[in-house]
């Protein structure tokens, strides 16, 4: 494993959102759905396509906090753009998003 410096740590753009929207995502390679987040009014609405199916249903999605990397380049996932990566801790395929213990502002920075 590499150390990183704290220079460099620092350059990951982590953020608190708040997911507005979840569409199933039928194009994509392996079971997804498209999230729409909400990080606040200096960074906007970000869009993303996360592989959670398998732990979430989209009515419980909604409205939930989450944290992404926001300052990766964009990706295109089968017909979409994900703008943000939305961070989870991955157990083969399945993916327990990270969030908040509290509600929060929406594009605070984790560091």
């Amino acid at each position: 494993m590499n150390d990183l410096t704290w220079k460099e740590f620092e350059k990951v753009e982590m953020r608190v959102g708040t997911v507005l929207d979840v569409q199933d995502f039928p194009e994509a390679r392996n079971p997804s759905y498209k999230l729409t987040i909400d990080f606040g009014d200096e960074i906007g609405v970000k869009k993303s396509s996360t592989q959670i199916t398998s732990l979430y249903k989209k009515e419980e999605l909604l409205g939930r906090q989450i944290i992404a990397v926001i300052n990766f380049p964009k990706k295109q996932i089968a017909n979409s753009i994900s703008e943000c990566l939305v961070l989870g801790a991955v157990n083969d395929d399945e993916v327990t998003l990270l969030q908040p213990n509290k509600k929060t502002k929406n594009g605070i920075r984790i560091l």
